[in-house]
């Protein structure tokens, strides 16, 4: 039974990776139009989707594949965010139960190279690059025997929304309250978010919050994030792409739930479009994403750095 397990899903990691990833996603966020709730989005239980980990290397998943992940969870309401190989699995004692279907992620890079390979092709930035990829299949913890996942301690909230208050301050963005508009304001290098009461509660303010520091990361001075080379007149849906992934994944790393949010509904046909024209596409709009979410987690390691020249200064 292991034997034919793994070969299936060896079989299924020389599958065209990129296209089964985008289909997967693609999937995953038209099932959700309708709500406006995508796989990034709390589920049925209200909690916030957490950043999945590896059982055995005990490291989150990055980019491309926390996306996958996410939307594979919701489709199947696994409730662990815990993923690994079969071997994975079954070096640490469990065993993938018979009949469990496994889900894509991958091992990839690009690079800038000119030459042509069979490893894939597309625009980054507007310049010729080549992804690499390595797919392969992993299992959730719910779907295998003799795991006991460790328990994950939450913060209560009230620490959450002042680590979340610390996080963005750390940015040094320029933010400006007032208005009933969120949104980025690239000529003055300025967010401008409407005043704190303003929302429903304060998750919905760190969300929001979340999604415009992601633009202001494209900054020349920051990510030097342009799309136009890469996706041309979809560059504005695919900034919002990014935008709704990198908050995503600040969230996730925050503890925070954000909830679906109506006025980025129109973006949803436009993103199932550019998705299911190139099977590259997500894999780009992640990859920006995670730069994105790394350059504001950057940030507050500078911030930890002078905090502590301060104190030795004193």
């Amino acid at each position: 039974m292991g034997d034919t397990t793994t070969r299936r899903a060896e079989t299924e990691g020389r599958a065209d990776i990129y296209q089964r990833i985008t289909d997967r996603i693609a999937a995953a966020i038209e099932a959700g139009a309708g709500e406006w709730r995508m796989p990034w989005h709390p589920g049925a239980d209200g909690m916030a989707p957490t950043l999945p980990v590896n059982a055995a290397t005990v490291k989150p998943y990055r980019g491309v594949n926390t996306v996958v992940l996410w939307a594979a969870a919701q489709a199947e309401r696994y409730p662990s965010r815990i993923w690994a190989t079969y071997r994975q699995w079954a070096e640490l004692g469990a065993q993938v139960r018979k009949g469990e279907r496994a889900s894509p992620v991958v091992f990839w890079k690009i690079s800038d190279k000119e030459e042509q390979d069979d490893a894939g092709e597309g625009e980054e930035d507007g310049r010729r690059s080549r992804v690499f990829a390595r797919g392969y299949s992993v299992f959730n913890a719910a779907q295998v025997d003799g795991y006991a996942a460790p328990a994950l301690p939450m913060l209560p909230e009230a620490e959450r929304i002042g680590h979340a208050e610390a996080f963005f301050a750390a940015i040094g963005a320029d933010i400006r309250h007032g208005g009933a508009r969120a949104c980025y304001v690239p000529s003055l290098d300025q967010i401008r978010m409407p005043p704190f009461e303003a929302f429903r509660d304060p998750v919905a303010y760190y969300a929001t919050l979340a999604h415009e520091a992601t633009h202001l990361t494209g900054h020349p001075s920051r990510c030097a994030r342009d799309l136009r080379g890469r996706f041309g007149d979809e560059a504005y849906a695919a900034e919002e792409l990014v935008a709704e992934l990198g908050a995503a994944f600040v969230c996730a790393d925050l503890a925070l739930a954000p909830e679906p949010r109506p006025d980025h509904a129109a973006y949803v046909a436009s993103w199932l479009k550019v998705l299911r024209g190139d099977k590259w596409a997500i894999f780009t709009a992640a990859a920006k994403a995670q730069q994105a979410a790394d350059w504001m987690h950057a940030r507050q390691d500078a911030a930890d750095q002078a905090k502590a020249g301060q104190s030795r200064a004193a």
